[in-house]
């Protein structure tokens, strides 16, 4: 068995959800967004989709959380992809497959903003590519909560709430971050 906890991780798979809601037990994944890059934060591959769902199931989740009423495009725009929207396993299929071929026998270690959130929907929802995830993850939120906490330096987002901006705003985000230290 490989000891996970001293290799040295070569890339991170940088996810990102767009969901009605933040309970994984009741909302559902509209739209995700993935990108490996290596530590220089490279891309290295990428994979969006939206996610086909029930369409009066997601109208009620939505409506019982009053965040879409601050995003009426978003939401609309969410329930016009329902119809096109793949899947759900054929998505966790080729994540799947994805995280395989990019990472091989490495186990990929997940990274974004409150990443801990998508690690539940993933564990939920899509629990074969939930077991190829390492156990740790690159949370650029609690870097946010340091640098602005003790250092005073906030990086201002767009606040767009689309799974592959998010993604990007990531990266720039933890760039930032890290740029400081020079």
């Amino acid at each position: 068995m490989k000891d996970l906890k001293h290799a040295r991780p070569t890339k991170l798979l940088w996810v990102d959800l767009e969901m009605t809601g933040l309970d994984s037990s009741k909302d559902l994944i509209l739209e995700i967004a993935a990108e490996i890059t290596d530590f220089d934060f490279t891309p290295l591959a990428s994979y969006e989709a939206h996610i086909a769902q029930d369409e009066a199931t997601v109208r009620a989740r939505m409506a019982a959380n009053p965040w879409w009423a601050e995003y009426p495009a978003n939401r609309d725009d969410f329930l016009t992809k329902l119809a096109t929207g793949k899947p759900s396993g054929q998505v966790e299929q080729e994540l799947m497959a994805l995280v395989k071929e990019q990472f091989g026998d490495e186990p990929a270690i997940l990274a974004g903003n409150s990443v801990h959130a998508d690690r539940s929907f993933i564990e939920t929802h899509w629990p074969e590519l939930f077991k190829l995830l390492h156990y740790r993850m690159l949370d650029v939120t609690a870097w946010k909560v340091v640098m602005y906490g003790k250092y005073g330096h906030e990086f201002r987002k767009k606040e767009t709430h689309r799974a592959f901006d998010d993604i990007h705003e990531s990266i720039a985000e933890l760039k930032y971050y890290l740029s400081l230290r020079k």
